[in-house]
């Protein structure tokens, strides 16, 4: 079965067992905090290994996860890792996460600039994707001097790239595409 199947059915599992028992917010805290454990080298290691059985892997993730989580999350990791679906535990706690948003209603955006933006500008593009798709916005702000000046602004599916870079590439693209190479 295709992985990103696998992470949307038992990611919409959770979902569906957290929304029953109204703990959306906590399960969500929870998936974001796998996400963030997920990204630990040590722990993609752990998760990818296949010399480590099922019972030392649930084991571990108790103990590393025990007291910080909900029961239905650590109930979706026993049932995850039991299947040997281990590897695909950041996969459905990004999933998780996407779906808490679209249930919400926000819309996450990804602003991606040259140097920090101000506070002020950054309230409105919020306010002005606010506006646009009639949705709450959840801005993420990205500092990527390798764009040198302008900025990338990711809206869903929505893309507009009005970055120096991609200004100097399309210049750089003109120019070489008026050279007859021989």
């Amino acid at each position: 079965m295709n992985d990103g199947k696998i992470s949307v059915r038992y990611s919409r599992a959770l979902f569906q067992s957290a929304l029953e028992k109204k703990i959306i917010d906590k399960v969500n805290e929870d998936m974001i905090f796998i996400a963030e454990v997920c990204k630990l080298p040590e722990t993609k290691e752990f998760l990818h290994s296949p010399i480590i059985i099922p019972s030392k892997k649930t084991a571990i993730l108790h103990k590393m996860l025990e007291g910080n989580v909900e029961k239905v999350t650590l109930s979706l990791i026993d049932l995850v890792v039991k299947n040997g679906r281990e590897s695909n535990l950041p996969a459905i706690a990004r999933e998780f996460i996407n779906e808490t948003r679209k249930y919400r209603g926000i819309t996450e955006s990804v602003l991606t600039t040259a140097v920090k933006v101000d506070p002020k500008v950054k309230k409105q593009i919020t306010d002005l994707i606010s506006s646009i798709f009639s949705t709450k916005v959840d801005l993420q702000e990205i500092v990527d001097p390798s764009i040198v000046g302008g900025f990338i602004l990711r809206v869903d599916d929505n893309y507009i790239d009005a970055s120096i870079q991609n200004k100097l590439r399309k210049i750089r693209k003109e120019l070489l595409g008026g050279l007859v190479v021989s």
